[in-house]
């Protein structure tokens, strides 16, 4: 198995996490009329520690917050070898006329994202829809999607790959860069 170069320590991690809440903070002050919504599976985590970050604030009490999945959305779901596990969606609100703000932890060909739009409109129709995520794998998008809010940027060639470990999963937190593929879990 190859070794993963960690480009993000846990200490790293949580000065970014710090800015990236910052950041949606100057932007939408009190959170009135947004929300936030994590994309299931690896987009949950980085969104529930923005929101721990964001209740740090004494301003800030309430934030509508979802968990979306986009399993059946996905434009490979008949496509793959081994079947796809589909996980929950939690989303006890309409976006209609809201700012949601979509999390996820690596942007990378754009496809998870372009997944999530689409799941969303069974929602209603937002009035603006963000993109906050850790990593941005810049090359290789496949679709025109950027994100809003950016942890890190990663310039990494076709073979290289980024994994975001957190520490409810992992050992520890940190983001690793492997310059070879593998297959992921």
């Amino acid at each position: 198995m190859a070794k993963g170069r960690v480009i993000l320590s846990q200490d790293r991690i949580n000065l970014t996490l710090e800015r990236l809440a910052h950041q949606l903070i100057e932007t939408y002050s009190n959170f009135q009329d947004t929300c936030i919504i994590g994309i299931q599976p690896r987009g949950i985590i980085l969104a529930e520690r923005i929101i721990e970050k964001l209740y740090a604030i004494p301003e800030i009490n309430q934030l509508e917050f979802g968990k979306l999945d986009i399993t059946f959305f996905r434009d490979d779901f008949r496509t793959r070898e081994k079947p796809l596990v589909a996980n929950e969606t939690e989303l006890d609100f309409l976006v209609e006329n809201k700012n949601v703000i979509l999390v996820d932890d690596v942007l990378y060909t754009g496809r998870t994202i372009h997944a999530a739009m689409t799941a969303l409109q069974h929602y209603g129709r937002p009035k603006q829809v963000e993109l906050l995520t850790l990593i941005d794998r810049r090359f290789n998008r496949h679709l025109p999607i950027r994100a809003d809010y950016v942890g890190l940027t990663v310039d990494a060639i076709d073979e290289a790959f980024v994994k975001v470990e957190w520490k409810e999963e992992a050992k520890k937190d940190q983001v690793l860069l492997y310059t070879e593929k593998r297959e992921l879990k």
